[in-house]
């Protein structure tokens, strides 16, 4: 990724990567609000994905209940939750796409 960067820029790696460092130091709060936002993604991602495994769970619970002739009224709870959780993902993920550009 850096060497094309670099590249997109015609400069060198050591000379994109000396660039990046020295844009980066004339302006730490904007460095700082960057990394900021990028860990509150990634975090934001991380917590959809216990979300999901722990949503998962119940909605796997509710169908086995179905299954076996058993009512599950927390069915619409569960299939809430993995909504939420889904939505947060893709929401997080499209977030930290259009950051990089991808």
């Amino acid at each position: 990724m850096i060497k094309s960067a670099a590249a997109r820029c015609n400069l060198s790696v050591a000379g994109f990567l000396a660039h990046s460092a020295l844009a980066a130091a004339r302006d730490l709060d904007r460095t700082s609000a960057e990394i900021a936002d990028e860990r509150e993604v990634i975090t934001a991602l991380f917590d959809s994905r216990r979300r999901l495994g722990w949503a998962g769970s119940n909605l796997n619970q509710a169908v086995k209940a179905l299954n076996s002739g058993i009512d599950a009224p927390q069915l619409d709870a569960a299939v809430a939750a993995v909504r939420r959780a889904a939505d947060t993902a893709h929401a997080a993920a499209t977030r930290l796409i259009a950051r990089h550009g991808s």
